[in-house]
Formats: C-alpha cells, sequence, structure tokens
C-alpha cells in the first residue's frame, strides 16, 4: 500500500466530529444486527508465521484477510492456513494481486473454497489501490514512452490524443472517456470478470476513486485510514459510493508514517476503528506489513494487539446492547460532477490523469465547510444517472450551488 500525495491533518475536523459522536443518537437495531468483521491482515512469507498471527488474535477477532504475495502462488500453504483459520473459527478473505497464468489452480480453487470453507470463505481480495494508482502513476512518461515507439499502432491510432496530452492540452480532458477505461482496465484487463462470473464477492483496499471501483464490479472497498488525511472525508467518499450504489463498505487501518513504526498508537487505531463502526462500516481490519524486526507477528505490536482486544470486548462483543452513537446514515449529501475523478487529497490534487482544472478549488472550499459542518453525517457522490441522488437523503449540496 502506498500513498504519495498527503493533506494535513484537519484537527478542527477530527475536533467536531468527536463532539458529533458524542452528541448522536444510540445504536439502531440494524447497526446491531447487520454482520461485522474484525481483522488483520498476514502479509509474511510462511505458513507458521501465519499460524503464529492466529493464534494470537483468535480470540478477539473473527477475521483473518490472508493478504501475502508469496502465499497467493503456493496452493499447498494457502489450504494450509485457511484450514488453521476456519478450524479456530475465522472467516477468510484470501488475496490474489491478479490470477496468474502461472498458477492455473487459482480459479478452480475458488470454486473449492465455497465448498470447503462454506459460508466462513467470504471472498477475494483482488489486486490492491486501482484508484490510487491511476491516481499516482507516472502517465508523462507512460505516454512519452509510447511516442518513443512511434511505430507502434497504438502510437499511430492514438497520436494526436498523447501529443495533446504531453502538451498539456485540455482538448482531450475528457471525464466520461477517463472513467470508462478505468472501468474497462479493472473488470478485463485486470480480471475482475473471471471472479464475478464464478459468483466470487471482491473486495480490495484503496485510497480514492471508490465509486469507479464499485462501478467497475468490486463488492466491497476498505477505504484506507491512517494516512495523514481526513477520516470523515474517507468516509464521506466510500460510503456515499456504497450507499448509492447498493453495495457494503469496511476500513482499513494502514499507515501513519512512512518508516518504522508505521502504524499509529494503540489508542489512535482504537479511535479509527471505533469512528468507521459508528459510520457504518461492515468490516475493520488492521494491514499488517512490514514485519519489524524483533517482530514475529508483522507490524502489529502489542499496543495494537490491546487495541483490537479492547475493541472486540467493548464493541463487537457487546454489540447487542452496547449504545454506542450510530452514524451509519449520512444526514447530507455533497454531489460532485459526473465522472470528476479527482483524488480530493489537496486543492492541487489529480483528475483522472491531469491537474485540477476550474472547479477544483470551489469543490474543494465547499467540502470544507460542510465536513466541518456534518462530520460523519456527510456522503460525498457525483451526478450519475444510474444512481439519482433524488430521495435519497434530508439535504443535498450540489458542487455549484451556494450553501
Amino acid at each position: 500500500m502506498k500513498q504519495v500525495l498527503t493533506l494535513p491533518l484537519f484537527v478542527l475536523l477530527i475536533v467536531f466530529t468527536t463532539s458529533l459522536l458524542i452528541a448522536s443518537p444510540p445504536a439502531t437495531d440494524s447497526q446491531t444486527t447487520k454482520p461485522f468483521y474484525v481483522g488483520v491482515t498476514f502479509c509474511g512469507n510462511t505458513t507458521d508465521e501465519a499460524k503464529l498471527l492466529i493464534e494470537r488474535v483468535k480470540n478477539y477477532t473473527n477475521l483473518f484477510v490472508l493478504q501475502s504475495g508469496p502465499i497467493s502462488k503456493n496452493e499447498t500453504a494457502t489450504n494450509e492456513i485457511c484450514d488453521y483459520a476456519v478450524a479456530v473459527g475465522l472467516n477468510l478473505i484470501v488475496y490474489f494481486g491478479w490470477l496468474d497464468p502461472e498458477c492455473p489452480w487459482q480459479v478452480p480453487w475458488l470454486d473449492t473454497a465455497k465448498q470447503r470453507y462454506s459460508d466462513k470463505f467470504l471472498g477475494v481480495y483482488y489486486y490492491d489501490e486501482p484508484g490510487g494508482i491511476q491516481l499516482d502513476y507516472n502517465w508523462t512518461d507512460y505516454f512519452d514512452g509510447i511516442k518513443r515507439w512511434n511505430s507502434t499502432s497504438y502510437y499511430q491510432a492514438h497520436s494526436a490524443a498523447i501529443e495533446a496530452y504531453l502538451n498539456g492540452s485540455s482538448i482531450y480532458r475528457n471525464h466520461d472517456i477517463a472513467a470508462n477505461i478505468y472501468q474497462y482496465y479493472i473488470v478485463t484487463d485486470r480480471g475482475l470478470k473471471t471472479l464475478k462470473n464464478h459468483s466470487i464477492t471482491t473486495f480490495t483496499s484503496d485510497y480514492a476513486l471508490y465509486w469507479w471501483d464499485y462501478k467497475s464490479g468490486y463488492d466491497v472497498i476498505l477505504t484506507q485510514l491512517g494516512w495523514n488525511d481526513t477520516i470523515p472525508q474517507d468516509i464521506a467518499l466510500v460510503r456515499g459510493a456504497a450507499r448509492m450504489q447498493g453495495k457494503p463498505w469496511g476500513a482499513i487501518i494502514t499507515w501513519k508514517y512512512t518508516e518504522p513504526p508505521y502504524l499509529d498508537s494503540g489508542k489512535e487505531v482504537y479511535a479509527q476503528m471505533l469512528m468507521a463502526y459508528e459510520a457504518g462500516a461492515e468490516y475493520v481490519v488492521v494491514f499488517n506489513y512490514p514485519q519489524l524486526e524483533g517482530n514475529a507477528y508483522g507490524v502489529i505490536t502489542d499496543e495494537h494487539f490491546e487495541a483490537l482486544k479492547h475493541f472486540w470486548n467493548d464493541v463487537v462483543a457487546k454489540r447487542n446492547w452496547l449504545k454506542v452513537p450510530d452514524l451509519s446514515e449520512a444526514q447530507a449529501a455533497l454531489v460532485l460532477p459526473r465522472n470528476y475523478g479527482w483524488g480530493m487529497r489537496s486543492p492541487d490534487d489529480r483528475i483522472w490523469y491531469w491537474g485540477p482544472d476550474e472547479k477544483s478549488e470551489r469543490i474543494w472550499n465547499l467540502s470544507r465547510t460542510l465536513l466541518a459542518n456534518y462530520g460523519l453525517r456527510l456522503d460525498i457522490v457525483y451526478d450519475d444517472p444510474l444512481f439519482p441522488v433524488a430521495g435519497r437523503y434530508r439535504e443535498v449540496y450540489y458542487w455549484n450551488q451556494p450553501v
């Protein structure tokens, strides 16, 4: 998991959100009865490492995410770890970075897993950060490379568009085309269609463009919490996309730092998990990579295990009677332009392949105001005829209307 652009932490928003949580109504029946999963990822290399982690968390989690690249190419190890996790009562999500042609066992394994693990097999974590990659990839070098290979049929067919891109022309800044290319890439080139054909529930985590992740066919998106971004905005974007498109969502607690200790403190990790739960997440996962020197479990330390244990005991195990604030239904929605694939991490963030435009600053300022006013009661959605916003929210704000 990697993020290039970051925002300052909006202390005012967090303070406001905290006060909103305190004043919010108690949990509803739907919040306490719908499925809820909390767990950790395993990103190590061996079955022994995986079993050690399972033993550590089995009494205060109900989900194990097998997110190991090396294990995903080893059928024997995959089966051994999955068998072990299910035997102690954990649910499973299994990571495949892609369906590797050199691993022909992967697709048949999916059908076997549904029979072998029954409802304990929740689905496949497939690919990673497609929206983030779209925004942070070096497209200039990519298109410049195509230009150098000007004998290729691709360059000959698209030379005008490539030249316009390299020259900064806005002529080819067509957001509808960019959105269609993005969705085609995920469904076809990355192989998501194969998983859908086998009726496999698909997961991924991301930090941008959730709306189009869902439209591409993903069933569950885990928004990445922990970066120095504003958590209410991350939740507003993923929950808005999920609600409008009729999908569940979750959160994955990831790095705060790009060097040890990587994760935030146990106290902050607990607060982030609780905030996601109160906002309506159905999945909360702690990202466990890399393995720190002297730590056999990965990047998760004792204080994070304690945070998980307290979250389980304080919230998950008592959710049938413990009344925590229910912020799962947003009161208001901010509607952005159709197919406006803007990262929203800063006023000058990228839109699909390009820099900000004349709408960006206006949307940025409006979103700051609404996040300050509504906190976790705001969703951010898009003008999309397939998912009309009318009648879905008590209050609706369009990007081009005054507040």
